[in-house]
């Protein structure tokens, strides 16, 4: 009989430092998506005028929001989802290197289909 593992590995989440961080709440902890180095025309863009990427991998997520009847209300996106965030949104925290964003559920406006 084959084992099988316990977990199966998402891609993107190689990287084991984003477990340290449990979000409380509708909070959610993305890994942002890497800004574009080169347009489809060949020109190379500089780190200073890169534009900060809206696109995200969602790692990890909060239990969700208590409403005003008291019930905890779940996140509706999950581990592994690619969503698209509000430009500003959110709180940039850096662990052993490696940069991630918390944001609330509300600052997502969707889920891309991948």
């Amino acid at each position: 009989m084959m084992d099988m593992p316990s977990q199966m590995t998402k891609p993107g989440l190689e990287s084991e430092e984003f477990k340290s961080i449990r979000p409380i709440g509708d909070r959610v902890v993305l890994k942002q998506a890497d800004a574009m180095e080169q347009t489809k025309g060949g020109i190379f863009i500089p780190e200073t005028v890169k534009e900060k990427p809206t696109e995200g991998l969602v790692l990890s997520v909060g239990d969700g929001r208590v409403n005003e009847a008291g019930i905890t209300v779940p996140v509706s996106v999950k581990i592994g989802d690619h969503v698209l965030f509000n430009k500003f949104a959110g709180q940039p925290v850096t662990l052993a290197g490696n940069e991630f964003i918390v944001i609330r559920e509300g600052d997502i406006l969707g889920v891309l289909a991948r």
